[in-house]
């Protein structure tokens, strides 16, 4: 494979980038230990929703992490916000495919997506924890199980036949064809990946799944970042088998409108690039150990509005990229969440090409309308 360099990847990026870049954020609705904190904290993140689909944002994500201060069961979650909302997307950022029955998932994820009117955005992925036992999985390659579970998760999603009935005991008559109901006959387009590698970005296009790229990166980056992920998205539509590609880069971006935010962003950054996954993490949470070596924590991108503007531009893999999606900081309130939200929908988000989401140009709508 030729290796471009950052110019020319620049280059690249700027001839094919999307007319109107997407907008979303990806929540660890995180709370606190003590009573009545994660009912707090479920709730809390629903009005967060609520707010961002006010501000114009097209997609909202959630995070999963088992047996810790997080949300562990994002479709149930995200059916309970569709409730509470009427156009923003909803997605999973990512589920854990090693610890999913595919067949099982594929069911639940159908059912969220006809609850909220087929807004459903799910990414997977192989996940970490290394929890394979306690979910009574083989732990000796969490990787190799997880691409196993996703092709039959698959070929259930998009309603292949999944098996006979051969026995008279099983309540149908033998011969009869399985498949998951109910289907959602959409969602395969829906579906996303969460690529960690440029190797894994090359494998999602040969499937021909979506693209989301987060804050994570799992081998060690020689150049920035953004040189980086633009090299797996251009490997990505490289190998893409599909018809409609599309891709998601994840960034922490912090705009300080004031020196109290600027303090705060600041220490915020700090923890990150000293304790990686264990920063920011809310009271009584899980510590996880130190980031392992050769992985790459993704830098925040912080400073006046103006800076992080140029930033975001000078940053090959946003250009290239069809959506942002905001990582918001899991130590942060409902409050400070909601003004990082505003700030940048306000200060920065239109001046890199978004605007704001009305249901009547939101593009899901025509689908939804057809489907029902």
């Amino acid at each position: 494979m030729t290796v471009q360099s950052a110019a020319e990847r620049r280059t690249a990026a700027a001839t094919s980038a999307p007319t109107r870049i997407k907008l979303g954020f990806n929540s660890r609705v995180a709370f606190p230990s003590g009573p009545g904190n994660a009912e707090r904290g479920l709730r809390d993140g629903i009005e967060l929703f609520r707010v961002a689909e006010q501000l114009g944002y097209d997609s909202g994500w959630v995070y999963q992490r088992h047996f810790d201060n997080y949300l562990a069961n994002p479709l149930t979650f995200l059916t309970a916000v569709g409730q509470h909302t009427s156009r923003i997307r909803l997605g999973t950022a990512i589920i854990a495919m090693r610890y999913e029955d595919p067949l099982l998932l594929a069911e639940a994820a159908a059912t969220a997506d006809l609850l909220t009117g087929r807004r459903l955005e799910l990414a997977i992925g192989t996940g970490q924890g290394n929890f394979d036992a306690l979910f009574g999985r083989d732990p000796a390659n969490g990787r190799t199980e997880s691409r196993q579970r996703l092709a039959r998760f698959l070929s259930a999603i998009t309603g292949e036949v999944l098996g006979v009935v051969d026995r008279a005991d099983q309540g149908a008559p033998l011969g009869t064809e399985l498949r998951i109901s109910p289907q959602s006959e959409t969602l395969i387009d829906r579906i996303w990946y969460g690529a960690g590698s440029i190797e894994s970005s090359a494998r999602t296009g040969v499937q021909g799944l979506n693209m989301l790229l987060g804050t994570i990166i799992q081998d060690a980056v020689p150049g920035t970042v953004g040189d980086y992920h633009a090299e797996a998205i251009a490997e990505y539509r490289r190998t893409y088998t599909g018809s409609n590609p599309r891709v998601g880069v994840s960034r922490s971006v912090l705009p300080a409108t004031n020196p109290e935010l600027a303090n705060l962003y600041r220490d915020y950054d700090i923890q990150r690039q000293t304790q990686g996954p264990a920063a920011a993490r809310p009271d009584g949470a899980l510590a996880p150990t130190a980031l392992p070596a050769g992985m790459t924590v993704v830098p925040a991108l912080r400073g006046t509005p103006s800076q992080v503007v140029d930033m975001l531009a000078a940053d090959a893999s946003v250009t290239a990229s069809d959506e942002l999606v905001l990582f918001l900081p899991p130590s942060f309130t409902l409050s400070q969440n909601i003004r990082l939200l505003e700030d940048v929908a306000q200060t920065v988000a239109p001046h890199i090409g978004w605007s704001p989401q009305t249901n009547s140009d939101d593009p899901l709508s025509t689908e939804q309308e057809s489907a029902s």
